[in-house]
């Protein structure tokens, strides 16, 4: 909790995240991840080697370019309704939780630095698909179906929390007030289809405005994911930007319903991607998080890194 109440990206520091660690784990290192959940290469002893050295590569990222390093825990998929598609119980869930928060204390113990602060980010992902759920909750549902990571997370000591790939607006909310009914700061992360809307069709800006309404702007801040730069650039327009404090693109040009289909990985340009990125510094007055998302690596971020530097 050591950054719990003055999380560093608030005050202006420049952080990163990790890329794609699922893609990575499938396609680069081979290993079957059912539902898409992270956590299940931590139960052998190459999967947690693999996983350590995945994180490792940020931390000495993060350091050498002297920006912070918000560390996500691998629990996009340990929550209740994927826990149960795969037979874990609860107790099971929450000793994930505790041993990734656990092992990302001592990552931050080996290599934070004053000017590189690292940060504990518990991460909630959607209860239903990513892309495109089949079924939506209501804010009311979803604020009780999400309150119990939101508690573990508090509990276990991170120092915020953040739903990641956010498809429609009553989900979100419902994650958001229960981060604020748990005192702990959120980012809300929304992902947008090729036109820039979220896939229940909700433009990202009225999305960012809903939550915000109902909750007195609760979240710390929001962000996008899981999209090419190409998908949102043109919709980064008005007062409601100064809300997007973070960005974690996709490397491939390829819409959701193509990636779902794709056999190998699109890994696109790193340099290029880099590029775009400073392009959004641009758009985007209090952009201070960076970092990818699907078929992104370290050579994506560092790009990255490069980019904004020199815009």
């Amino acid at each position: 909790m050591k950054y719990r109440h003055a999380l560093p990206q608030l005050n202006g520091t420049q952080m990163i995240t990790d890329g794609g660690l699922e893609t990575t784990l499938v396609f680069h290192e081979g290993i079957d991840l059912p539902y898409f959940a992270a956590f299940k290469a931590l139960e052998t002893d190459e999967g947690i080697r693999i996983m350590d050295a995945y994180m490792t590569r940020y931390a000495k990222l993060a350091v050498a370019e002297k920006r912070g390093f918000v560390m996500d825990t691998p629990t996009w998929r340990a929550s209740a309704r994927w826990g149960g598609e795969m037979w874990m119980t609860q107790n099971a869930l929450r000793e994930i939780h505790r041993e990734a928060i656990a092992t990302l204390n001592k990552l931050r113990s080996a290599y934070e630095t004053p000017s590189s602060p690292f940060v504990i980010n518990g991460v909630i992902g959607p209860q239903d698909d990513g892309y495109s759920p089949a079924a939506k909750l209501s804010a009311e549902n979803a604020e009780q179906y999400h309150q119990v990571q939101v508690k573990w997370f508090v509990e276990l000591g991170a120092d915020m929390v953040s739903a990641l790939t956010m498809t429609y607006v009553d989900e979100a909310l419902g994650i958001a007030r229960a981060a604020k009914a748990a005192g702990i700061p959120l980012a809300i992360s929304f992902t947008v289809e090729t036109d820039g809307r979220l896939p229940s069709g909700e433009a990202l800006g009225d999305a960012i405005a809903a939550v915000d309404a109902a909750t007195d702007s609760a979240p710390a801040y929001y962000m996008i994911n899981c999209a090419h730069p190409d998908h949102f650039a043109d919709v980064l327009k008005g007062d409601w930007t100064s809300r997007i404090m973070g960005i974690r693109a996709n490397a491939s040009r390829l819409s959701h319903a193509e990636l779902d289909a794709a056999e190998t990985l699109d890994d696109g340009d790193p340099d290029e991607l880099g590029m775009l990125y400073g392009g959004l510094s641009a758009l985007l007055p209090n952009l201070t998080v960076i970092g990818g998302c699907c078929g992104t690596d370290h050579r994506h971020v560092g790009a990255m890194c490069h980019a904004t530097r020199a815009a």
